[in-house]
C-alpha cells in the first residue's frame, strides 16, 4: 500500500501530537539515544458504534479507567453521536492485510452501519512504559467490543482489524500477561497497533513499532516479495527486542536513522528512529 493512502484520519481531524509532547526536563527517558527525539508517542484508538446512544461504549471506557487503564480519556472534541462518512474509506486503506482474515465481509458491513464514532486518547509514554500501556489498550479495546462496539481501528499507527482478529489478540495479549512474558507482550502490541508494510521510495515500511519501544523498519522491496519483507520485519524487530539494538545493527549490516518524513507533531513519527537494512 502507497504510505500516502495511510495516511489515517488523524491528519485529517486536526491531531497533532503536541498530544505527543516532549517530556519534561528532567523526566526519565535513559533508554532514548542522545540523537532520538524526545517526543513521546501516545495511542489515539477509534471505535464505531451501532447505536447513535453512545452511553453504553462511554460507561465502558469510564469503567475500564477506573479499572485499569489510567490516563486514557474519552476525546470529546472529535467523538460524533452520528455516522461519520470518512469511517467506510479511513478502515478500508487501514486494514489489516497481513494477518489471514483479519479482515471479512461482516466487518466492511458492520463498518458501513455504524452510527457513531468514539475515540479515546491514551497518555504519553515513556519508552520503558510503551509495553505496558499498550497491552492496557488492548484490553480497552477488549471492555469497547464487550460493550457493543461493532469495529475498533489503532489511529496512532492507522492499522484496523476485524472483531475476530482483535478477539484473538486480545487473547494472545491475556495470556502473555498472565505468564509475564514481557517479550510475547511486546510482540502483541506491535501486532496490534502496528501497520505493515507501506511502501515509499523504493522500501517496504513499518510504522506504529514506537508505540512498544522499538524503532521502525525499512526493508528495501528488491529483497522480495511482500509477505517475505514483512516476515522480515518482524522477525528483525523480534530480534532487536530480544538482543538490543546494537547487535542487530551489526548482524543485520543495518543502519540507524533518526531521519524522518513523518513531522515530530505526527502521531506516526517515530522517536526512537528507524532502522534501515540495505539492498
Amino acid at each position: 500500500m502507497r504510505r500516502f493512502l495511510a495516511a489515517g484520519i488523524a491528519a485529517a481531524m486536526g491531531w497533532k501530537v503536541a498530544s505527543a509532547l516532549k517530556p519534561e526536563e528532567g523526566s526519565p527517558n535513559k533508554e532514548v539515544p542522545a540523537s532520538a527525539s524526545s517526543v513521546q508517542p501516545r495511542h489515539v484508538l477509534c471505535f464505531l458504534g451501532k447505536s447513535r446512544d453512545q452511553t453504553p461504549l462511554l460507561d465502558a471506557v469510564s469503567g475500564a479507567i477506573r479499572d485499569f487503564a489510567t490516563g486514557f480519556s474519552v476525546d470529546e472534541a472529535y467523538s460524533l453521536p452520528e455516522p461519520d462518512e470518512r469511517m467506510e474509506r479511513s478502515f478500508a486503506v487501514s486494514r489489516d492485510r497481513v494477518a489471514p482474515n483479519a479482515w471479512t465481509a461482516a466487518d466492511e458491513k458492520s463498518v458501513a452501519s455504524h452510527q457513531s464514532v468514539l475515540y479515546v486518547l491514551g497518555p504519553r509514554m515513556h519508552q520503558h512504559e510503551t509495553v505496558k500501556v499498550s497491552m492496557t489498550a488492548l484490553q480497552l479495546v477488549s471492555r469497547l467490543i464487550d460493550a457493543g462496539a461493532i469495529a475498533a481501528k489503532g489511529e496512532s499507527a492507522g492499522v484496523a482489524h476485524g472483531l475476530d482478529r482483535w478477539k484473538d489478540l486480545i487473547r494472545q495479549g491475556a495470556e502473555a500477561l498472565k505468564s509475564g512474558d514481557l517479550l510475547a507482550q511486546q510482540r502483541i502490541g506491535r501486532l496490534a497497533f502496528a501497520k505493515r508494510p507501506l511502501s515509499a521510495r523504493g522500501y517496504l515500511e513499518s510504522v506504529g513499532f514506537h508505540l512498544v519501544g522499538l524503532p521502525e523498519v525499512y526493508v528495501p522491496q528488491s529483497l522480495g516479495s511482500e509477505m517475505l519483507i514483512v516476515n522480515l520485519m518482524d522477525a528483525v524487530a523480534d530480534e532487536i527486542a530480544q538482543r538490543g539494538l546494537v547487535e542487530v545493527l551489526k548482524e543485520r549490516r543495518a543502519k540507524l536513522t533518526f531521519t524522518s518524513t513523518y513531522e515530530d507533531d505526527d502521531f506516526k513519527f517515530n522517536p526512537f528512529g528507524i532502522v534501515r537494512l540495505s539492498r
